[in-house]
């Protein structure tokens, strides 16, 4: 499982830093990998609404966002936004980030693809204000709510705190502590408790990736999915992206990961690979499976359809045969 935090005050160490870290630590104690972006120290571009987004699904911006930052969010499982209140809404840095997810919602509405890990990604807002105002959240929670509606991301919830000014006086409110444990623990419930599945192939550009994303789609609820490869390539194949955009599945901002940095401290339960020798390495209790597929290179835009369908047809068996299994850890 990983969480992803950004960090949207432009002040290091302040409250909205602060608590951040506390929730994710949190999440953590629940079996999270985390990641906090500080949203102020990266090269992120203001929306420049050149509409290419709406008619292709990318961003021409070239920075930190087409870099970095849409891989993490379909990365993620989990989505913590947290911001000071700035004039009744999230910092401008955060701001800037939000308004540059219009490239997410476009793919989602405008060209109908749906990303695999929207049936159970979670979002969740974290804010402090300085004064006490009946209404000071309630932009922030508009905001939210589009943001997290565009990354294919469930609002869960928020804890918003009044009346807390100067640095680090977050610490001293009697129930943040409390607070983040309770809302921690409730985003947790259902993630925690999967199946994890690592789909390992050479490159990790198409086979598994294909896999993880149809492993996501019938299986989301039942399994914690990752995918990686042990050379892997530079790209995921674009073929592939448009085959699996007939069928409605978004692989937009994936990118091969390496085993190395993908499995580190993770237990695995379920390895399935491919034939190319990409399990020489110790996964000390977890279940092996091989399907011998060949590799992608090469084919044509037929031979890409009929492995799609193959590694469908696998993956919806994986899981069916998978269903009684006692995911209680």
């Amino acid at each position: 499982m990983f969480a992803l935090g950004l960090q949207g005050s432009p002040r290091k160490d302040g409250n909205s830093d602060i608590l951040l870290s506390l929730f994710m630590k949190e999440l953590e104690r629940h079996g999270f990998q985390t990641q906090i972006v500080q949203v102020a120290q990266k090269d992120i571009q203001f929306c420049k609404e050149f509409t290419v987004c709406e008619k292709k699904g990318i961003c021409p911006i070239q920075d930190d966002m087409s870099r970095e930052i849409y891989t993490l969010l379909r990365e993620a499982d989990v989505v913590v936004a947290a911001s000071p209140v700035f004039f009744y809404n999230v910092s401008a840095q955060l701001k800037a980030l939000i308004d540059r997810c219009q490239t997410l919602w476009a793919r989602r509405y405008m060209l109908k693809l749906h990303d695999p890990a929207s049936s159970f990604r979670r979002g969740f807002l974290l804010a402090v204000g300085a004064t006490a105002g009946k209404q000071l959240f309630e932009g922030m929670h508009l905001t939210a709510k589009y943001f997290f509606d565009a990354l294919g991301a469930d609002y869960t919830g928020s804890l918003t705190y009044r009346r807390v000014e100067g640095k680090g006086k977050i610490k001293s409110h009697p129930t943040v502590q409390q607070d983040v444990s309770r809302e921690a623990a409730a985003l947790a419930k259902g993630l925690s408790g999967r199946r994890k599945v690592l789909f390992a192939s050479c490159e990790n550009a198409c086979r598994s990736q294909m896999a993880a994303a149809f492993a996501q789609k019938y299986g989301g609820h039942k399994f914690d999915v990752i995918q990686a490869g042990s050379y892997p390539a530079g790209r995921i194949d674009p073929l592939m992206v448009d085959v699996m955009a007939e069928k409605g599945i978004d692989m937009g901002f994936r990118r091969p990961r390496s085993l190395q940095d993908t499995v580190g401290p993770i237990p695995i339960d379920v390895i399935i690979s491919f034939g190319d020798g990409e399990t020489d390495f110790d996964l000390p209790g977890a279940d092996c499976l091989e399907w011998q597929l060949p590799a992608a290179s090469g084919r044509n835009m037929e031979q890409m359809r009929s492995l799609c369908a193959e590694i469908e047809k696998r993956v919806i068996d994986f899981v069916n045969s998978e269903s009684n299994v006692d995911n209680s850890h």
